[in-house]
């Protein structure tokens, strides 16, 4: 019995990160739930922030800490890759050890009250190799991703593997497993995806919720009902050929648009065969037109690098595709990803990572340890702005969420702009009786859009003052919300009876109550002082910490010594592989880098929690331990980092090998990069800067 009122107990908390605290008395296990606008948990609505990572990109002991950061930047669930090739790399020996072992995962994801999505494959994507499926499977001489009975027999050993590390941790047990998604990206019959379905269901596997990935369009649906389809969006691709800055269909994930409106046809939001990214597409025949709720399980919250193509994400990119799709009607924000890792090692002597030369996935070549993906928590638990930035819009989402769910969503605005178009305010709302939310957005990844004057924005009835809204500017202004009639700021969070809002850069506060009186140019008070009655007005930097349980470490720097030991070898020759890209350096291009050996504080090497960052001038580069391998890169404009924690004990003496930048070379460096050919270290040092403190 008090084992049982532990897991209720645990459940109940687990509730309370997607409900705000509004949790009914009760034993019995809430039921999840979902119609055609939310999942609904016990019948209330919520608006999830599902955050991807990678737990075998994370070292173990690392795991808790790396939860509690995700949960304080407003992620209320979490999902996760099992990749097939990190738990069975060789056939028949599967390894749930270190940071393999699924099941302490979810023991951290339970204890940390985070649901969890399991996306179990058997092809994950994920750029790792060959999609996660392993070598040896591609030695059967079986179909892949189909129904031939070879692959299956194998698919049903891993799901049976998988399934004994979440026994007793399903949702319906009082554990943080919520979902499950079959295979990943896959275009064809919906047959194979519910043979895995079925196969799943008859191992074990009791979940409330079961979803694929929206797009491809299937060659045949699945029956209405048996999977969620869940879309993304990102502002730019690694994958993409081009070596262009602002190439394909990206700019349309800053479009209001209604979700189910139009065919995304071969090409939504990139190159769909290689990345997957898209917004929904017409219902199938026999999947109900509006019938699904628009979630999303791959909004980009930032972009890996491959070689030949490098984009640098801003946070302003992953914030407005955000907005976007709150204000185009989504009600589940998936990011992919939430937070970043490192490749595991490989048992068998090979590299998990894609490349242009394994024989899957074999569209790019990416780094063979990073995967920081320069999202909000990088590859070192390290913050991004948009971290920070993003966090009022979850905020809003829990707190609102119930209110928000059911708002239609509204399109006055014109929809399919091409590309920069800039005659018109892009924006939309959502409103159910008498009450809404404006969204505006007037930003494009790198098409500046101009400031637009004199606008007037009008839902449910009521009509907002005349506005200048800003280049760049990103906002959601309330309609008939907690006593307001209106208000030129932003909806951040409502608790104990306070409501609090944030300012928008560069618009006048105007706040007019319910009650007929209307403030004007309303200042920001901060979380203390109300500006009137129980509204309280923040500026975005007090938004972005609102109720943080952290904060960030003091800001250190000290300069590391380092030494120039060997010259650059001869130029390598830059060939274009099987995908018709640059292909990265191979292991016999690496004996021409340039060798710098980096002495490592004994502070920094001890127990201190510290970041080695390097800036250089190149092609890409490696850090060496002992002899190790441990961290590379590829240069794009952003620093090379390491976290000198996981360093070997005892060691503190690196070595640093860069291989110089060709001029002309095939490869998309953003402006931020350094295009300057050759290779030289810039700066070295040791700094804590966006790490936050235990």
């Amino acid at each position: 019995m008090c084992n049982f009122v532990s897991e209720m107990r645990n459940l109940f908390f687990i509730l309370s990160v997607l409900l705000g605290g509004w949790l009914t008395a009760g034993a019995q296990v809430p039921a999840v739930t979902w119609d055609r606008h939310s999942l609904l948990i016990d019948g209330r609505r919520v608006c999830p922030v599902m955050g991807e990572v990678h737990y075998s990109r994370i070292p173990a002991d690392e795991w808790q800490r790396e939860v509690r950061l995700m949960k304080a930047g407003g992620v209320t669930m979490i999902a996760t890759y099992v990749f097939w090739n990190h738990i069975e790399e060789q056939e028949g020996r599967f390894r749930w050890d270190g940071q393999r072992d699924l099941r302490r995962f979810l023991e951290v994801c339970k204890a940390e009250a985070m649901p969890v999505v399991l996306r179990i494959g058997p092809f994950c994507h994920g750029e790792a190799r060959n999609g996660g499926i392993p070598d040896w499977v591609f030695q059967k001489g079986c179909k892949l991703r189909s129904q031939d009975p070879v692959f299956l027999d194998c698919v049903d050993r891993l799901y049976r593997q998988i399934y004994s590390q979440v026994i007793g941790l399903q949702w319906k047990d009082g554990g943080p497993i919520m979902a499950c998604q079959f295979d990943n990206e896959y275009r064809g019959s919906g047959d194979y995806l519910m043979a895995l379905k079925q196969m799943a269901v008859g191992i074990g596997f009791d979940l409330p919720l079961y979803t694929r990935t929206g797009w491809p369009e299937l060659s045949k649906p699945v029956p209405f009902g048996e999977l969620l389809p869940l879309y993304g969006d990102y502002a730019d691709g690694f994958w993409d050929k081009s070596t262009d800055e602002a190439v394909g269909s990206y700019y349309k994930a800053f479009q209001f648009k209604a979700p189910f409106d139009s065919p995304q046809g071969g090409e939504a939001m990139g190159a769909l065969d290689e990345a997957g990214a898209g917004s929904p597409a017409s219902p199938s025949a026999g999947e109900e037109k509006g019938g699904y709720p628009y979630f999303t399980c791959e909004l980009g919250g930032g972009m890996a690098t491959a070689y030949h193509r490098r984009p640098y994400i801003y946070p302003e990119d992953s914030y407005a595709m955000a907005l976007v799709k709150l204000g185009s009607g989504s009600n589940l924000l998936g990011y992919y990803m939430y937070h970043g890792g490192t490749n595991p090692e490989s048992t068998t002597g090979i590299t998990l990572n894609e490349t242009q030369r394994t024989p899957g996935t074999a569209n790019n070549d990416l780094p063979q340890l990073t995967y920081d993906f320069q999202a909000p928590l990088g590859e070192f638990g390290q913050t991004y702005p948009q971290y920070y930035m993003l966090r009022p819009l979850h905020l809003f989402m829990r707190d609102y969420g119930e209110q928000l769910a059911p708002m239609e969503a509204h399109f006055p605005a014109p929809q399919d702009l091409p590309q920069g178009a800039d005659s018109c305010l892009r924006w939309a709302y959502r409103s159910a009786g008498g009450s809404g939310f404006i969204f505006v957005s007037n930003y494009e990844r790198l098409r500046p859009l101009s400031a637009k004057r004199n606008v007037r924005l009008a839902a449910c009835g009521v009509t907002l003052p005349r506005l200048t809204i800003p280049a760049g500017c990103m906002a959601i202004f309330p309609v008939n919300i907690d006593g307001l009639r209106y208000a030129t700021a932003q909806p951040v969070a409502r608790r104990d009876g306070r409501v609090y809002l944030m300012q928008v850069e560069g618009i006048p506060v105007t706040i007019a109550l319910q009650s007929g009186k209307t403030l004007r140019n309303v200042k920001p008070r901060g979380a203390e002082r109300p500006v009137c009655d129980n509204i309280y007005l923040l500026t975005r930097q007090e938004a972005e910490r609102l109720f943080l349980p952290h904060r960030g470490v003091e800001e250190t720097r000290q300069a590391a010594v380092c030494e120039k030991v060997r010259e650059a070898g001869p130029l390598r020759q830059i060939v274009k592989g099987k995908a018709r890209v640059a292909e990265a350096p191979q292991e016999e291009d690496w004996r021409q880098a340039a060798v710098y050996r980096i002495a490592v504080p004994d502070l920094a090497a001890a127990s201190s929690r510290r970041l080695l960052s390097i800036t250089y001038q190149g092609d890409c580069a490696r850090l060496y331990a002992g002899g190790r391998l441990v961290a590379d890169n590829f240069q794009y404009g952003r620093p090379f980092l390491y976290g000198l924690w996981r360093l070997p004990q005892g060691v503190t003496e690196l070595e640093l090998h860069i291989l110089p930048l060709q001029a002309g070379a095939p490869v998309y460096l953003p402006r931020e990069a350094d295009h300057t050919p050759g290779e030289a270290v810039k700066k070295v040092e040791i700094t804590s800067q966006g790490l936050i403190e235990d």
